[in-house]
């Protein structure tokens, strides 16, 4: 079950269909199966302050998953700074929309166990997310 709380007030620019139909060919097409998802919509501010309580970090960021996963189910939280998401669009010079996926991408790929930690796994990361972009029609 795929379920989207929006806290942020900004409609979200998608068809809630169509995202959880992409979402479940990624998850799929990693090999895995869907489990419990939650995609949290946010402020900065808000997004900040479990950066500090869940991960001791004292920035923004633009995105937070909380892993749930249990054997091949993915199943957890991502959350997600709306204002984040489009400050990274206009530096980035890419559509709002097109961002978005790619952070919505970026936190699912971190549940199914991808890292971003070293230069390597960071380049696996993008490689991802860029293949699960290409496949989107806006």
């Amino acid at each position: 079950m795929v379920e989207l709380i929006n806290r942020e007030i900004c409609p979200i620019p998608f068809s809630e269909d169509y995202f959880i139909e992409r979402i479940s060919f990624l998850i799929n097409e990693e090999g895995f199966q869907e489990g419990d998802l939650i995609f949290v919509f946010m402020s900065d501010d808000e997004l900040l302050e479990y950066n500090k309580e869940l991960l001791d970090h004292d920035f923004y960021t633009d995105v937070i998953t909380i892993d749930q996963k249990v054997g091949d189910i993915v199943s957890g939280e991502i959350m997600l700074s709306i204002d984040r998401i489009k400050e990274n669009a206009q530096e980035n010079n890419v559509d709002f929309e097109n961002e978005l996926y790619r952070v919505l991408f970026h936190g699912v790929l971190h549940l199914i166990g991808y890292n971003d930690k070293s230069d390597e796994e960071i380049m696996v990361m993008r490689e991802r997310e860029n293949f699960y972009l290409s496949l989107l029609s806006f």
